[in-house]
């Protein structure tokens, strides 16, 4: 189980749920540190419980709360949230966490990472071009237009990403997707991406069982973690 931290945010502060790696002897280890960036729901259960499987994966794992303390399991509000979400202030938020980490003594090197889902999928890969220090990006099924971020794709020389898309968003072939990865490889970076067949938006999450694939979400989990100890060791 982690617990919810306070960090600086461009002269102010944010939130978020930390979870840290077991250690042998059952105290608290170290590891690699990643960003888990939120679906449009908010910093709901099903994050925090994503965030603890990271750090049982060996990663000390921060989940902003971008909607600083708002929640909703109702699709219309979750829709408002993500109209009304600014992203000048995502970016300081996710900039914030980036240097938190970097910062804790539980974080085992300054490389940071970033995996995010739908919403947050878009945020995860965009935080590679709001904060320096995030080396490898994960989105899974990104679902925002890049218009909103306007990403400065040219600071992903260098760095990573894996992207994660399933069939009913048009797989890896789709428009948005076919664009990050353009951009993304033109800027010096590396990209990668992974169609899962039959899968819905959101497979990964098991809170919804009408699109939730277990078999799809294990080997992207799976990947997700490889590739990250991989790149942040």
């Amino acid at each position: 189980m982690g617990e919810m931290v306070t960090f600086a945010s461009n002269g102010s502060t944010a939130e978020g749920y930390l979870a840290l790696p077991p250690g042998g002897d059952g105290s608290p280890g170290s590891g690699p540190g990643i960003i888990l960036i939120q679906e449009w729901w908010g910093l709901v259960g099903h994050i925090t419980h994503v965030a603890d499987r990271f750090a049982h994966a060996g990663f000390v794992t921060l989940a902003p709360d971008l909607y600083h303390g708002v929640r909703t399991s109702e699709p219309d509000d979750a829709g408002r949230l993500l109209m009304g979400l600014a992203m000048d202030t995502a970016a300081k938020d996710i900039d914030g966490a980036a240097a938190y980490l970097s910062g804790h003594e539980a974080v085992s090197g300054v490389p940071i990472g970033a995996v995010g889902f739908c919403m947050g999928g878009s945020l995860a890969l965009w935080s590679a071009t709001v904060a320096e220090n995030v080396q490898a990006a994960v989105g899974f099924y990104p679902g925002l237009p890049w218009e909103r971020m306007s990403p400065d794709w040219p600071s992903y020389d260098g760095k990573w990403a894996m992207i994660h898309c399933s069939e009913q968003d048009g797989t890896s072939a789709a428009p948005g997707i076919r664009a990050a990865v353009a951009a993304i490889t033109g800027a010096g970076g590396s990209a990668e991406t992974f169609d899962y067949p039959g899968t819905k938006h959101a497979f990964f999450n098991d809170d919804r069982p009408e699109v939730y694939d277990a078999a799809a979400a294990a080997l992207a989990f799976d990947r997700t973690v490889e590739f990250l100890h991989s790149r942040l060791g």
